[in-house]
């Protein structure tokens, strides 16, 4: 577990595999002015990690960002079987099997809109990001649509290919094939705009190093891509 700021921390999970690429995992804690818990893409959970959130406060949202998202989700749901679940559109024509709470949308509910904002990145039928921003830190919060892996703890082979892609850090961009998904751009854009509107310096992204400053600029440069001619 690691503070970032006042009321937010992140929590180191296992490294994982889909399709065979390693990714590390990291969830999201925030913890709202009422004292309770908001849970971002929860790593798998341990006696360890589930001591480490609770000691923070009671978990009152569980939050699935995206329809790849989903492999804890019932874990933490069964822990803290008062929670809520949120995911996100395309969420449960993958989980069928998941109940939850509501589906998210570009406005944040009542239960943290005073604290998050929200947007759903649209424009891609295989990846459906939502993006926060928690606006007392200036920290903004993307699941998959940006990466930058840390080569520090890539095999030398991952090391090359991630590298080749654009995705390693202290560089990072969105990745080519979920470039490649996105076929409706004019949706995409909107999104993008909509969060340059909003104020923030700092990135969190759960398989990847986060960009501690200069995170505005650091977003505007990897959605450039989508001002480009499609090909």
């Amino acid at each position: 577990m690691k503070q970032i700021a006042k009321d937010i921390w992140t929590q180191d999970g296992d490294r994982i595999r889909f399709h065979g690429i390693p990714f590390d995992t990291r969830g999201v804690i925030v913890r709202l002015p009422d004292g309770t818990l908001w849970l971002h893409s929860p790593v798998s959970p341990t006696d360890e990690r589930v001591a480490e959130i609770t000691a923070l406060g009671p978990i009152a949202h569980i939050i699935a960002p995206n329809l790849i998202h989903g492999a804890y989700t019932e874990q933490w749901a069964a822990l803290a079987p008062d929670a809520k679940v949120w995911v996100s559109p395309l969420f449960p024509r993958k989980h069928a099997d998941i109940a939850c709470y509501a589906v998210l949308t570009d406005e944040a509910p009542p239960d943290w809109a005073a604290t998050i904002d929200q947007c759903h990145f649209a424009g891609s039928k295989a990846i459906d990001d939502m993006v926060f921003l928690h606006r007392p830190s200036d920290t903004l919060i993307i699941t998959d649509i940006l990466q930058r892996h840390d080569p520090t703890r890539e095999p030398f082979l991952w090391r090359m290919i991630k590298g080749a892609f654009g995705i390693m850090a202290p560089g990072g961009r969105v990745p080519p094939d979920i470039r490649m998904s996105f076929r409706d751009r004019d949706a995409a854009r909107a999104a993008r705009d909509r969060i340059l509107s909003w104020e923030f310096d700092r990135i969190l992204l759960p398989h990847s190093v986060p960009v501690d400053t200069g995170g505005k600029e650091f977003f505007r440069k990897a959605m450039s891509w989508l001002d480009q001619p499609t090909p």
